[in-house]
C-alpha cells in the first residue's frame, strides 16, 4: 500500500470512529443535522463558532470521493456523496448543501446534464457549483460558466487545498462576488 493510500484509510478510519458514537438518524427515520461548529478564523477564543458548510461531492471514482471526503471533512466541513447525476438530485433535495462540487464525466446523468437541470429548478437555481473535471478546454470552462458555476478544478489537484478553496468560494459568494467567480472562470488556469 502506498502512502498516500495508507495516510487517507488511516483518515479515513479515524474520522469514521470519532463520528461512530453519533447516530446518523432519528428512531422515525428521518436523518438527524450533523452541523458541526468550527470557530472562526483567527477565533481569538471569543466561544463564536460558524456551522460546518454542508458540500454535495458528486463523482463516479470512489477513490476521488474518499479523498475529497476525508480531506474537507478534516477542515471541518460536513460531506455527502453521490456516485452520478440521479443521485445527486436525490442529495440535493434531502441535504440542501451549500455547495456541489461536480464531476462532468459520469455515467447515466453527467455533470453537464445535473448542473442544467439545477438551474432550471427555481429551488436549486443558486446552488453554487464547482465542476471538478479532467477536461480542461476553453470551451469546458464557458459551458461550466455559461451554466452559472463559481468554480473550476481540473483532475488532478491537490486534495489537501480543496478545502481552503470551497471556504474562500462560500466567503466570496457570501460577500455578492457569485458573478465575479463566474467570470473568474476563463481566467484560471
Amino acid at each position: 500500500m502506498t502512502s498516500v493510500k495508507r495516510r487517507v484509510s488511516g483518515r479515513a478510519e479515524a474520522l469514521r470512529a470519532s463520528r461512530a458514537h453519533r447516530p446518523a438518524h432519528l428512531a422515525d427515520g428521518t436523518w438527524r443535522s450533523r452541523v458541526r461548529h468550527r470557530p472562526e478564523p483567527g477565533g481569538g477564543g471569543g466561544g463564536r463558532t460558524e456551522p460546518a458548510p454542508r458540500v454535495l461531492l458528486v463523482d463516479d471514482e470512489g477513490a476521488i470521493r474518499t479523498i475529497v471526503r476525508v480531506n474537507l471533512e478534516s477542515d471541518g466541513m460536513t460531506v455527502v456523496e453521490a456516485a452520478d447525476g440521479r443521485e445527486a438530485l436525490e442529495r440535493v433535495r434531502q441535504q440542501q448543501p451549500e455547495l456541489v462540487l461536480l464531476d462532468v464525466m459520469m455515467p447515466d446523468v453527467d455533470g453537464w446534464q445535473f448542473a442544467e437541470q439545477l438551474v432550471e429548478d427555481p429551488a436549486t437555481r443558486d446552488l453554487p457549483v464547482v465542476f471538478i473535471s479532467a477536461r480542461a478546454s476553453r470551451e469546458d470552462r464557458l459551458r461550466a460558466q455559461e451554466l452559472g458555476a463559481v468554480g473550476y478544478v481540473t483532475k488532478p489537484f491537490d486534495p489537501l487545498g480543496l478545502g481552503a478553496r470551497v471556504r474562500d468560494i462560500l466567503a466570496r459568494i457570501e460577500r455578492g462576488e457569485r458573478e465575479q467567480l463566474n467570470r473568474e472562470l476563463l481566467e484560471e488556469t
